[in-house]
């Protein structure tokens, strides 16, 4: 049987943004405490957690793959420090330029993570601070939830909160209990 997850867009959401430019160091990767309460949000109701990021800095060669990995694998080990984790991790290391199908808007990485994971799309949230986020779960089937400071701008998510400090209470409201 399939489950829900709750997918998060990473910088911005898990860390805190690096502004126009990149993160290309453990050293610049600042865990968001509004994170890790999400998080245990959804793993108290049951549900699994994925991060979705697009990271172009490789193909720009700011930082290498192998550099990427080492921090999501940093993250990990610090998530574990509040006895949490994620699922997964999947990341586009591609250009917008490239044309693939797992850099977002695109739902490529949701649909890549059902797949691997048995994870019930239609059922799933994506939790992100742009409308390429929110675009990438509705065209994956998700329900969106987005981080925006700018009231003025326009969204198609289903729920919006202006700081990821607000995020755990919209899931604690709104996740149905799955297990």
């Amino acid at each position: 049987m399939k489950r829900p997850c709750i997918f998060f867009d990473r910088d911005g959401i898990v860390n805190e943004s690096p502004g126009p430019g990149y993160v290309q160091r453990w050293e610049d990767f600042y865990l968001q405490p509004g994170f890790v309460a999400a998080l245990r949000v959804a793993k108290e109701k049951g549900y699994p957690a994925v991060v979705i990021t697009n990271q172009q800095g490789v193909a720009k060669g700011l930082y290498s793959e192998e550099k990427l990995q080492d921090i999501h694998q940093r993250f990990r080990v610090l998530l574990r420090a509040h006895r949490l984790d994620v699922l997964d991790i999947y990341y586009c290391p591609h250009l917008d330029a490239d044309g693939c199908e797992c850099r977002k808007p695109k739902p490529g990485m949701l649909i890549e993570a059902s797949k691997k994971h048995g994870l019930d799309l239609s059922k799933s949230w994506m939790v992100g601070d742009s409308e390429n986020d929110v675009e990438a779960g509705h065209n994956a089937g998700c329900r969106a939830l987005r981080v925006m400071t700018d009231s003025s701008e326009k969204t198609a998510a289903e729920f919006c909160v202006e700081h990821i400090d607000e995020v755990a209470g919209i899931l604690e409201k709104e996740l149905a209990p799955c297990g």
